[in-house]
């Protein structure tokens, strides 16, 4: 078995994958990158030929032609590599970043384990900027490579006019590098710590913004800002270090390439005094002394790069290597809507059971609020299967053994706090744009009045979690996106708690009129609904404790008629 010192490390696989997946635009964008480095060192070698000729007495027109032709072609060579090269990069890089952001993304919508700590603040920062930083990869290698093409170029040509200048360009490149990747190493690491710390302020954020209602309702907002700018200044403090340390890494940069630039000058200066170089020779050294000064910035920048890609991968590997919270089966739900509770233990259900045929209309009435939210939690799969005793049937199967997208499409569980998103009524009431039948769901959450109060309908612009709408509002909203998906199965949870009881009546009728031959389950504490069920099981203390219809359990149970009655 391999253990886990030979395993590969997951940034570095992600980083690979990227490589590999743009090996022909990086090979395209490699070589005009390198054609572009090449050509503007070969301006100055041309530039002290042309002198060099100059000096010997071929001063004729047609050598002056050819001069500025073979000029021309360098110009037109470099102008139009940088353009290309740097359009097939650049659109190699954005769609390779779109494709992490994509991953991650859908990664981010799965429920994974519990003990992976991992908030949507920070999946959100992990799907941008390290999605975006670790895509430069493609762009960094080619640079990488065309960079030291040119100083490959600039040393052999120095090389030719005299070995020690080529000698000292080498040297010089290969000591200026050593001493950046051990700097670079250090901005890795501050790197990761810093994307670390603002995720944990996006996510510190996030949830604010969730539970900003409650804090003000119980004057818990000022405790909560106080816990936000904490971790805001943290991730402040951290982003100042990162800063002085890539500081440090460009002023270090900048000096050892200028040193290496003055050295190859004053050295060239000194073999022309001493007569063992030309005057053309010593132009062109010049020259090259100044070009390479841009391949050499490139150059030395790149390792930084690198370590700001592979510590942005190894952030999303936290997200694409995230276990599941459960491993699904691959089967689908048999014909038929029946639903079954066989002894499930888990959280503060006991052991409970119990069987909703396909087409019943059945309420829950929850006395512990925990255990509905429990149940709700078991069918939806938000739980898996593993953690808790006992089994869960749809359609005649086990939950383990079916696939979640399967079902999805069969079993719907829709939250009390089911979120509104940005968008119109329409897009957040079908989503997908397939459903047929949102004008009935419109009709039966009672959200005609919200409709018919706006000129634009159905198309009037809803907020992100919807701000511009009431709390009854939302909630009509969600349920009516639980009725328009029209699954076989149904499970609402609290779903007109916001609602008041003249609209509560009206909704519940509603519902069990629209969804009349379809599973439907209500947990819900509601006069109205538990009237509108074709039955009512009651839930106490973990177990089923009695079964009958609304009226008869009024009726007939006195902790029934305390527990539901208003």
């Amino acid at each position: 078995m391999t253990t886990d010192t030979q395993r590969p490390r997951p940034g570095a696989a992600i980083l690979r994958t990227a490589l590999r997946r743009n090996i022909g635009a990086m090979a395209a964008g490699t070589f005009l990158m390198g054609l572009y480095q090449a050509g503007e060192t070969a301006f100055p070698i041309a530039l002290g030929m042309i002198v060099e000729h100059t000096m010997q007495g071929e001063r004729s027109l047609g050598a002056l032609a050819l001069s500025i032709a073979a000029l021309a072609v360098i110009i037109t060579t470099v102008s139009l590599s940088w353009r290309f090269g740097m359009r097939i990069l650049q659109k190699a890089n954005t769609t390779e970043a779109h494709r992490w952001r994509v991953k991650v993304a859908a990664c981010g919508l799965q429920p994974v384990a519990r003990d992976v700590d991992l908030k949507s603040g920070e999946v959100l920062t992990i799907a941008t900027e390290d999605a975006d930083q670790t895509a430069d990869i493609v762009e960094v290698v080619p640079m990488l490579i065309s960079s030291m093409v040119a100083v490959v170029v600039a040393a052999v040509a120095l090389g030719m006019a005299d070995i020690r200048l080529g000698l000292l360009v080498i040297v010089g490149t290969v000591a200026i590098l050593s001493i950046l990747s051990v700097m670079s190493r250090r901005i890795g690491s501050s790197t990761q710590e810093q994307q670390a710390r603002v995720a944990r302020a996006g996510a510190k954020v996030a949830d604010l913004i969730t539970g900003l209602r409650p804090l003000h309702g119980f004057g818990g907002n000022h405790a909560a800002f106080g816990s936000y700018r904490k971790v805001s200044t943290e991730a402040r403090h951290q982003s100042i270090v990162v800063a002085k340390v890539n500081g440090v890494y460009a002023g270090t940069a900048l000096a050892l390439n200028a040193v290496l630039a003055g050295a190859v000058t004053l050295t060239a200066g000194w073999l022309a005094f001493d007569g063992r170089i030309t005057i053309g020779e010593l132009v062109m050294a010049v020259g090259l002394a100044q070009f390479i000064m841009e391949p050499l910035r490139l150059f030395s920048e790149m390792p930084k790069y690198v370590m700001i890609a592979r510590a942005s991968a190894e952030r999303m590997a936290l997200v694409l290597s995230a276990p599941p919270v459960a491993t699904p089966g691959s089967g689908r739900p048999a014909p038929g809507a029946d639903l079954e509770i066989d002894c499930v233990r888990h959280g503060s259900l006991n052991k409970v059971r119990f069987q909703v045929a396909a087409g019943e209309f059945v309420a829950i009435a929850a006395y512990q609020p925990r255990a509905a939210a429990d149940l709700a939690a078991v069918l939806a799969v938000n739980v898996p299967p593993d953690a808790y005793e006992g089994v869960v049937r749809v359609g005649g199967q086990e939950l383990a053994d079916l696939s979640v997208e399967a079902v999805r499409e069969h079993l719907l569980v829709n939250p009390y706090d089911g979120e509104i998103f940005a968008g119109t009524l329409r897009t957040n009431i079908d989503p997908s744009g397939t459903s047929g039948s949102v004008p009935e769901a419109v009709e039966a959450s009672m959200l005609t009045d919200v409709v018919a109060l706006h000129r634009d309908g159905l198309d009037y612009g809803v907020r992100d979690r919807g701000a511009n709408l009431s709390g009854g509002q939302r909630q009509r909203l969600s349920l009516a996106r639980a009725l328009a998906a029209d699954t076989e199965v149904l499970v609402l949870h609290d779903p007109t708690t916001a609602v008041d009881a003249v609209t509560e009546q009206l909704v519940a009728r509603n519902v069990a009129k629209l969804r009349r031959g379809r599973t439907t389950i209500v947990l819900t504490s509601s006069p109205a609904f538990l009237d509108a069920a074709d039955r009512v099981l009651v839930l106490d203390e973990g177990v089923v404790t009695a079964e009958d219809t609304h009226r008869n359990l009024l009726a007939n149970d006195k902790a029934y008629c305390l527990a539901v009655a208003r």
